[in-house]
């Protein structure tokens, strides 16, 4: 008799359905594993031996042959461990085979008979839903993830045997709840509330239309300006993900090796400019994600944006675009989301005090042009708005007020207000996700404000892309200022900001 027992194997965000086939076959006791496995699937054959053996099982004796259907796909990971369990035990009779009919098992094994939690496991649970398996069996560390699954039962089991006893009805395991994703709010951690930066008041402005609309922004000015602060006070602005933005973050952060957590909150990624192409982009031998996926539905913060290596800089052009990354590799194509919001800084030189009133550049007029040009236009024509940070005065330092206390929870009920609004409107997209014809049918320019973005195209010189994006941000502020139609005035306030 051959046992199929159902797992899946992950293939960049997705997972595919493997077949677990099992045989038994007169002959030496041997184990063999076929099917394009890698080295940590072949060497589950020593942990599933031990894991039955010490579970008071037994263990199949003759020519045992488990073959990882299809035969042409690779597969890697530990999870096969349990499929490949279960198959033994239904080959050596311990199973009826239709206890495993319709069930989908993943999950690592110890010696003695421990399951393990495995990454990628909720590219698994949708994989069990795409092709109509009603139930999943996965390690308990990973059932809360898994549950976020809909229309699949997930089933937590803690050892072997537990997946044994229910399995046969001798003690079922009540199923794990999807987790409850309403009350996710954004947490701030060590990150500093808006409410604790004294002045720029234009750049807290710019923040909050950043944060409204989903655009990319770029803080410049001096050092000790609070460029850094207030790209870090973003947090406490963003709106609540929604539960299909949670799930997409769960699920690339549970492939990246977030193996039992929920995300609850946007994620802040905040790579050091040592960072490598591949940590930021992604890849790797695996084709794993990056930081632009890892920043997905989320902000990816760049300080001191001109430090950074100019091959990863580039390569940030494709995903600011698409909102995804294509990653090819010899031994893998895979496309990975990529939503990310922008964040970044950087100083007007390399002293950083080119432009400033209180202290004197050193820098020469050469070292400055190099300085900037570190940042390519093409890059820079993808930002949507640039801010200029003036260092604040010392006596505004230690003012403080009391109604700064209620400043943040009133910006992010009205950037939750103005995103509520895009929603509705443009069918679950932010502004800045629109492509050009989407724009153009939601903008509702006046006849003023059309003439005046026209007049400034023609004299500023700019590019189709950046034209759209005034457009863009400008419906962003006629958002948060409650408007139907842009007028004139948020034309100009959207202009502000494409000044380089």
């Amino acid at each position: 008799m051959i046992a199929r027992v159902f797992s899946a194997v992950n293939v960049g965000y997705d997972g595919n359905l493997v077949e677990v086939e099992c045989d038994v076959n007169k002959g030496l006791p041997r184990l063999n594993i076929v099917g394009l496995a890698d080295k940590a699937v072949n060497e589950s054959k020593e942990r599933v031996r031990g894991a039955l053996v010490n579970s008071h099982m037994k263990f199949p004796d003759g020519h045992v042959t488990v073959n990882l259907a299809p035969a042409n796909m690779p597969k890697d990971g530990t999870h096969f461990d349990l499929p490949i369990a279960v198959g033994l035990m239904v080959v050596s009779g311990q199973l009826l085979l239709k206890a495993v009919k319709n069930t989908l098992f993943a999950g690592e094994l110890s010696l003695d008979g421990e399951l393990r939690p495995v990454t990628g496991i909720l590219a698994i649970a949708e994989t069990a839903r795409k092709n109509n398996i009603d139930t999943v069996i996965v390690p308990s560390e990973n059932a809360e993830q898994a549950a976020l699954v809909k229309d699949v039962t997930v089933i937590g089991a803690k050892t072997l045997i537990d997946v044994l006893l229910h399995l046969i009805g001798e003690k079922i395991i009540e199923p794990t709840l999807s987790p409850d994703l309403a009350k996710s709010v954004p947490k701030r951690g060590n990150h500093p509330s808006i409410s604790e930066i004294r002045g720029q008041e234009s750049a807290k402005r710019a923040l909050v239309i950043a944060a409204a609309g989903h655009h990319n922004i770029l803080f410049t000015g001096p050092p000790g300006a609070g460029k850094t602060m207030l790209a870090r006070a973003l947090t406490g602005l963003l709106p609540a993900p929604t539960y299909d933005e949670l799930f997409e973050i769960t699920k690339i952060h549970s492939i990246s090796g977030n193996t039992a957590e929920v995300i609850r909150q946007r994620p802040f990624r905040s790579p050091h400019h040592t960072a490598s192409f591949v940590a930021i982009i992604g890849g790797g031998t695996k084709a794993q994600p990056g930081e632009v996926s890892l920043a997905h539905h989320g902000v990816l913060f760049l300080d001191e944006i001109p430090e950074y290596p100019r091959q990863s800089l580039e390569a940030l052009r494709q995903p600011l675009e698409d909102r995804e990354v294509h990653i090819s590799r010899a031994g893998a194509r895979v496309t990975y989301p990529a939503n990310f919001m922008l964040v970044a800084t950087k100083n007007p030189c390399p002293c950083g005090f080119y432009g400033d009133d209180s202290r004197e550049c050193e820098c020469s007029q050469q070292q400055i042009l190099a300085y900037q040009k570190r940042i390519s236009g093409p890059l820079m024509d993808r930002i949507d708005m640039v801010v200029e940070v003036s260092r604040v005065p010392q006596d505004e330092l230690l003012k403080t007020a009391e109604s700064d206390a209620g400043e943040e929870e009133k910006l992010r009920t009205e950037i939750a207000k103005a995103r509520d609004t895009q929603m509705l409107r443009n069918k679950n997209r932010a502004n800045s996700s629109l492509s050009n014809k989407q724009i153009i049918a939601k903008a509702k320019l006046t006849p003023n404000a059309e003439w005046l973005l026209t007049t400034a195209a023609e004299r500023l010189k700019l590019s189709a892309r950046s034209y759209f994006k005034i457009i863009k941000v400008a419906r962003t502020i006629a958002d948060l200022n409650g408007n139907d139609a842009i007028t004139e005035a948020e034309i100009s306030e959207a202009l502000q900001y494409r000044q380089q």
